[in-house]
């Protein structure tokens, strides 16, 4: 018997989404439903994905907040040139070779954005909450399909226990009917037939200790276990759980679902987060303010040319003429001459410089593509709005299957027990037919074949059924374990 699986959300779960990064030899030899989970919740390769999107929502929020900071940038260069460049002592372009180095600083912080660093920053929150969601999704999801594969060995456990068991009800046999047909009670027929059934029942138990066997494999594979031969589940009984959740309603289940489950909360912030994609495309039509301070300075290898005493030779020069009289303007004649360059450290102090203001940007015309920014994100939000609904229909949907599959397992399920117990009595009752030589080897083995088809079909009956309820209580905010 394969548990079925309910939710079509399963379908995307694959058996090798784990990674054994843990040492082999800290798991334990026999595993627990529990334990099982939390090596998932640890292991799973998809949530921790989901994890990893949780810190780029956190990463996202550093940046948000980033944005209302001042940002901060320095530069600084040493460049060589040759040709005719302007000297910068003098002013005079020449033909020489100049080495000239600068260092600059700028400083700018957004006054006013069209409210895009808000929303951005809304925009971040949004996106750490969904980012949650999907991780608990997943987890519920992981916790689900664990189970499914847990409960598995235990059908296959029970059915093997059941075989065994009518086994050696059938070797007892064997022994006395060979007794019988000794001493001529019983004819060589009726040691066939057993022996036949002996026969096929031994073939029926190499089956479900194959299937016993590929479970725990496929579990263990499923978990990344590498051990096969000593991976096995614990030895406990679960009885079909006592639960209210079949005395309520689907649509109360449904509206408990709704705030419960995840699905249609990752589909409405998915809305809100397309919502706000919106709200920023549209500060783009605003204009910006910002403001700036920039601090620059330099230095130069090129020689210097400074004022010097009075010309001995002519230390006076016309630089004019008296309209009145017609006798000359003179001034000072001074020499000037060349000498090296400041110090480094000097030049940097004497030459720098301060720039700032602010600057204002009006957006008038992008080529559409302010416009289209904002068309292609009304058009996500539409496309949100469509899957959140879907999600709400495809959860109703789940919900009511998941229902139906609850009733008719546990009509299933009590129908099994009164079979089970209507064939052990014919059993019985055939067994006494036989030992008193009234019935036949062959009618003793088709009620012991039909006996224990019945107490297999109770096992399978009995597992769907629990399965069936943990489904429905997930629904309903109930988790298999806690994780």
């Amino acid at each position: 018997m394969k548990i079925k699986l309910t939710l079509s959300i399963l379908s995307v779960i694959l058996l090798g989404c784990f990674t054994g990064l843990k040492a082999q030899t800290d798991i334990p030899t026999r595993w627990t439903l529990g334990a099982c989970v939390k090596y998932a919740m640890d292991n799973n390769i998809s949530i921790k994905q989901s994890m990893l999107d949780l810190e780029t929502a956190d990463i996202s929020r550093s940046d948000a907040i980033g944005n209302y900071l001042p940002s901060l940038n320095g530069n600084s260069n040493n460049t060589w040139n040759s040709g005719l460049t302007q000297n910068i002592t003098t002013g005079v372009l020449e033909s020489q070779v100049t080495r000239n180095f600068s260092v600059n600083a700028t400083s700018g912080i957004t006054i006013f954005d069209g409210l895009r660093n808000l929303r951005v920053f809304q925009r971040a929150k949004l996106e750490k909450l969904a980012s949650q969601y999907s991780l608990q999704l997943m987890k519920d999801d992981i916790a689900i399909f664990v189970a499914n594969a847990y409960l598995q060995i235990l059908v296959n456990k029970q059915q093997l226990e059941v075989l065994v068991e009518q086994n050696n009800v059938t070797q007892e046999q064997i022994d006395q009917t060979r007794k019988t047909v000794e001493i001529g009670i019983a004819p060589q027929g009726d040691l066939l037939e057993i022996k036949a059934t002996n026969a096929d029942e031994e073939q029926q138990i190499v089956v479900a200790e194959n299937n016993l066997r590929i479970s725990k494999i496929s579990l263990a594979q499923t978990l990344l276990i590498k051990d096969y031969q000593n991976f096995d589940i614990a030895d406990k009984q679960y009885n079909v759980p006592i639960t209210d959740i079949m005395s309520r309603t689907p649509e109360e289940i449904i509206a408990k679902s709704r705030g419960e489950r995840y699905e249609v909360k990752v589909a409405e912030q998915n809305v809100d987060l397309a919502v706000k994609d919106v709200q920023i495309a549209r500060s783009q039509l605003y204009p910006s303010l910002r403001g700036f301070v920039n601090y620059n300075t330099r230095e130069t290898d090129r020689d210097r040319i400074v004022q010097g005493g009075l010309d001995p030779n002519s230390p006076t020069r016309q630089i004019g003429i008296l309209e009145s009289t017609g006798g000359a303007v003179v001034a000072p004649n001074f020499q000037f001459q060349t000498i090296g360059p400041r110090n480094f450290i000097d030049q940097l102090w004497r030459n720098d410089g301060l720039t700032y203001g602010v600057q204002l940007d009006i957006p008038v015309f992008n080529g559409f593509a302010t416009r289209n920014s904002i068309k292609r994100a009304e058009v996500n939000t539409k496309r949100a709005e469509f899957q959140l609904e879907q999600a709400e229909l495809d959860l109703e949907s789940n919900v009511y299957q998941a229902y139906v599959d609850a009733q008719g397992s546990a009509k299933a399920y009590d129908a099994a027990l009164k079979a089970v117990e209507s064939q052990e009595l014919a059993f019985e009752y055939a067994q006494q037919r036989f030992e008193v030589g009234v019935s036949n080897a062959f009618e003793l083995s088709q009620s012991k074949f039909r006996l224990t088809n019945a107490e297999n079909r109770l096992i399978n009956s009995k597992y769907d059924y629990i399965f069936n309820l943990k489904v429905l209580e997930l629904f309903f905010g109930i988790r298999i374990v806690d994780y």
